[in-house]
């Protein structure tokens, strides 16, 4: 591996960083398919760990603020983190971070979309059950919320 093919790859990584944040799996995907060797991947990889300019800690963190602030839940937020290349420990130890709020984000989505009223019937509760789940919220907590046994 030549020194400037190492030096490309991570000028090519800290342009990519410029941008938002970045798992190491993304930016080894990213890297790999604009023609870097992996060796050279490898060590800008190492090098922007060493400099503090990536972390999948980060990353995971900010990935899951966002998610969350867009009414996501930690189903469909863990499958995303495990899609970029962050890993279960690191995933779960950052969605422990919000158990206090599952439930209350919950409700906000439910309200705006749905409005305050109980369903009306047993297909209108299946409707706002699928809804949430596909939104990535787990089936106790949609039954929780619609208070279903």
């Amino acid at each position: 591996m030549s020194s400037e093919a190492a030096a490309a790859a991570l000028q090519a990584a800290v342009g990519l960083l410029a941008h938002r944040e970045h798992s190491a799996a993304e930016l080894r995907r990213k890297l790999g398919a604009n023609g870097h060797g992996s060796a050279a991947i490898d060590a800008a990889l190492a090098e922007l760990a060493e400099q503090g300019l990536q972390s999948d800690a980060r990353f995971a963190e900010a990935y899951a603020r966002a998610r969350f602030e867009r009414g996501y839940g930690p189903l469909s937020i863990r499958a995303g983190l495990r899609e970029r290349g962050v890993s279960e420990t690191l995933a779960s130890a950052i969605l422990a971070t919000f158990d206090e709020l599952w439930m209350t984000r919950l409700a906000e989505l439910a309200g705006r979309r749905f409005g305050n009223a109980p369903a009306a019937d047993v297909r209108e509760r299946a409707r706002r059950s699928r809804f949430l789940q596909q939104r990535g919220y787990t089936p106790a907590q949609v039954a929780r919320l619609l208070h279903e046994p």
